[in-house]
């Protein structure tokens, strides 16, 4: 499981005209899911999210998790993290999950995100979205569930 995590002022998904879903302080996560991924990898992506320490304390350091600031999480499924270009240009996503398993899994890790206790909003499974942010710093971690050694 990938996750890219942004630190934002600012940030909603919106489905044609619809928005499905707007924070403003806190953390923007692109999440794609490989076929390869579990649970596992769900628990330990989100506990990292939930506890990542990207805003600045009164000393100025980035030393705060989203929890403490008052911040909220905005989740938006993205298959694109599994886009191989490795023998071409064109993408292509074998290793990316399942619609099904994907959903199952991007689901769980939004509960996960809510049982520690942060408000998440969604975009919307398998929809076309606009995202826009206002990326704070700008400030951006790549996590992977694989690469926690």
């Amino acid at each position: 499981m990938r996750a890219v995590v942004q630190r934002v002022s600012r940030a909603q998904i919106a489905v044609g005209s619809e928005v499905v879903g707007r924070i403003e302080r806190g953390l923007l996560v692109l999440l794609g899911v490989a076929g390869t991924d579990q649970e596992a990898d769900a628990d330990y992506l989100s506990e990292k999210v939930a506890g990542l320490r990207v805003f600045e304390d009164d000393a100025g350091k980035m030393n705060r998790a989203v929890g403490e600031i008052g911040g909220a999480v905005l989740v938006v499924s993205q298959f694109t993290l599994y886009g191989d270009v490795r023998r071409g240009k064109r993408p292509s996503f074998d290793a990316a999950a399942p619609p099904e398993q994907a959903r199952r899994l991007y689901e769980y890790f939004v509960e996960r995100i809510r049982a520690a206790g942060l408000r998440c909003e969604t975009g919307r499974f398998q929809e076309m979205m606009q995202v826009e942010l206002v990326n704070d710093g700008p400030v951006t971690i790549l996590l992977d569930s694989k690469k926690n050694f």
